[in-house]
């Protein structure tokens, strides 16, 4: 019989627990999500792990020994709960794998947010950083296009959207 198991991993060192788990002749799944970071002025996308410090090795019971997954280099453990291992049904690790990109393997998050039309947003970064606007549309998936009220006129201006948030008070 085969079974997932949970593991937990030391800080940043999923790729580590994952290169020396395949040496060994386990079976391993990290799921990695793309993410876009800001440094400066500039965004970039950056591979992570989906679940910081965590990975899933399935093994074959009777034939595989739990013990070296504990002390493999990158590992802090295995997730327990109580004294029974953390096992993951096969479903869910079947389902994050067709949730990936079949080319790459990645997974891709959306923002999740939608915003309407006449919601009132505050600029958290970029030119009109602090300034409050209204929400007019998208443009694309990275860019939005809000009113401004800038000395006396309110003018329609395009900005990233993740630099804005909601606001609470006009």
């Amino acid at each position: 019989m085969r079974r997932w198991y949970l593991i937990h991993t030391k800080p940043s060192s999923e790729t580590l627990a994952l290169r020396n788990l395949l040496r060994q002749s386990y079976e391993v799944y990290l799921p990695r999500v793309v993410q876009t970071a800001r440094r400066a002025a500039s965004r970039y996308d950056r591979v992570v792990a989906l679940f910081p410090r965590y990975l899933f090795v399935r093994l074959h019971e009777g034939q595989q020994a739990l013990g070296p997954v504990a002390s493999t280099v990158g590992v802090r453990g295995i997730v327990r709960f109580g004294s029974h291992f953390g096992t993951v049904p096969d479903r869910v690790v079947e389902d994050l794998k067709a949730r990936a990109d079949p080319l790459t393997g990645l997974h891709r998050l959306s923002l999740g947010r939608k915003l309407t039309p006449g919601a009132v947003v505050r600029v958290t970064g970029g030119p009109f950083d602090g300034l409050q606007g209204v929400f007019e549309r998208e443009v694309g998936a990275e860019r939005v296009v809000i009113l401004l009220k800038m000395m006396g006129q309110s003018s329609s201006v395009q900005v990233a959207a993740d630099s804005i948030t909601l606001s609470l008070a006009v």
